[in-house]
């Protein structure tokens, strides 16, 4: 069983900067990610990468603000949320599996989740 463990969440203003962390306890799959979930919505996807890729794939919402990045040697995931909006607030998710690449997106391809990070943006 893959545990998942992420850090990082914050209470930042608007504008600001945080690091989010994903520490997977081993690594049977091919792909990790980070998905959201606003309070009174869906989770989306927000960001992922294979382990054996240099290339994230990131939601429109977050091109250009946040980068994913990740150090195969210590099995751990990082994100980057810079210039944070308040629409930015949302409970943060570490997910990992094996979707093919046209379901990277998709919440269900991934087989394990962290218990989430609270990420709040406001003045």
């Amino acid at each position: 069983q893959v545990r998942l463990e992420e850090s990082g969440g914050s209470l930042v203003q608007p504008g600001g900067s945080l690091r989010l962390s994903c520490v997977a306890s081993q690594r049977n799959f091919r792909t990790m990610g980070w998905f959201r979930q606003a309070p009174g919505k869906e989770r989306e996807f927000v960001a992922a990468v294979r382990w054996s890729s240099e290339t994230p794939r990131y939601a429109d919402s977050v091109k250009g603000r946040f980068t994913l990045s990740k150090d195969n040697a210590k099995n751990t995931m990082y994100l980057d949320l810079n210039n944070l909006k308040p629409e930015d607030t949302a409970v943060y998710y570490c997910a990992a599996g094996n979707p093919i690449l046209t379901a990277t997106e998709i919440e269900t391809s991934y087989y394990y989740w962290g218990q989430g990070t609270q990420v709040t943006v406001s003045s």
